[in-house]
């Protein structure tokens, strides 16, 4: 695995990152040798955080931890990711396309699979044309964190969330 660790707000000194890379270096029996592991570690007050996104084959691996010590985020995060390959491997690893960006050993192994994703609602209601700004406000009068509505501006199926900070995220679709 290659790392790419970066820094906001801290500098990245030899410690932390020997860290990462021996703690996230536990994860290499997952991956192929190429795989790319983007590592951000950021400091905002007394939160200690470490990002760390690992792009394979149209997925995106990701965890976010916060602590109040940044060697104790890289713990937690590596844990996170370890239990989330664990647990949607089947989900993940395509046996015709993917395989090649993960480990033998990880997409030989059989993991339990009892937490498996289950739909227990369908939700239908009708959409009507708003631009971004206005699906905000009706995601807010609704109490929501997130909203699914046809941006009248593109024509498409978009996505407004709410994130931190009290700011607003758009995800528009890109066919790939």
């Amino acid at each position: 695995m290659r790392f790419i660790i970066t820094g906001r707000n801290i500098d990245v000194t030899e410690g932390l990152k020997s860290a990462v890379e021996e703690k996230l270096g536990k994860l290499d029996k997952f991956f192929a040798p190429e795989t790319e592991v983007n590592v951000t570690l950021s400091v905002e007050k007394e939160r200690q955080k470490i990002e760390v996104t690992i792009p394979v084959k149209g997925n995106i691996i990701r965890s976010e931890q916060v602590s109040s010590d940044m060697y104790v985020s890289i713990d937690l995060v590596e844990e996170v990711i370890e239990r989330q390959l664990k647990k949607y491997k089947n989900k993940i690893v395509d046996k015709k396309q993917n395989m090649a960006a993960f480990a033998q050993e990880f997409v030989e192994k059989d993991y339990n699979d009892e937490d498996e994703v289950k739909i227990i609602r369908t939700k239908r209601f009708g959409i009507k044309p708003m631009d971004p700004e206005e699906a905000c406000v009706q995601m807010e009068l609704l109490g929501h964190n997130f909203y699914v509505f046809f941006n009248s501006e593109t024509e498409e199926v978009n996505v407004v969330y709410k994130r931190k900070g009290n700011t607003y995220g758009l995800i528009e679709p890109e066919l790939d």
